[in-house]
Formats: structure tokens, C-alpha cells, sequence
């Protein structure tokens, strides 16, 4: 096998384990976050707690709401917006 396509079955099982990752964190951690600060800001939900809150939330997640969907994978979003950043800034710092 070549050294390119060593390099980017590589890339790739890299990539695929920071999308599960974040997907991941988008699932389970950011819903808890988003609940707390909600209940912080603005009083209980209106449900029976956080567990209704989860329950919805998949429940959209499930059905193909486009905006859950958005807010599971924010966390890849932004971690791409801010590579992807990087990479502008560096390229304007070294012109070639």
C-alpha cells in the first residue's frame, strides 16, 4: 500500500472518530448544558424535568428535525469553522 493512501485511510479513521466524538457530546453533554443554563435563565421546563426535555429532544432528533439536528452537530460545526479559520489565517500570514 502507498504511503498517500496509508496517510489517508489515517485522515480518515482521524476525521470519523472526532465526528463520533463531537456527535457524541452533541447527544449526551450539550443537552444537559443547554437544560441547566434554561432552567437558570428562565425557570423549570415546562415538562416534568430534564428527563421530559431529553425525551423531546430525541424524540425531534428521531423524527428528522432539521433544527435538533443542527444543535447535535454543532459542536463538529464549530470545531470545522475554527479549522478552517486557522488555516485563513495562517495561509494570509505566509503568502507563497
Amino acid at each position: 500500500m502507498s504511503d498517500v493512501a496509508e496517510s489517508g485511510k489515517k485522515t480518515a479513521k482521524k476525521e470519523s472518530l472526532l465526528l463520533l466524538g463531537l456527535l457524541l457530546a452533541g447527544i449526551f453533554i450539550l443537552p444537559g448544558a443547554i437544560y441547566l443554563i434554561g432552567r437558570a435563565m428562565f425557570g423549570e421546563y415546562g415538562g416534568t424535568g430534564f428527563s421530559a426535555f431529553y425525551g423531546q429532544l430525541h424524540s425531534e432528533l428521531r423524527s428528522g428535525d432539521y433544527s435538533v439536528w443542527f444543535l447535535v452537530l454543532s459542536p463538529y460545526l464549530v470545531w470545522q469553522i475554527l479549522r478552517l479559520t486557522v488555516r485563513i489565517f495562517r495561509r494570509a500570514g505566509n503568502p507563497q
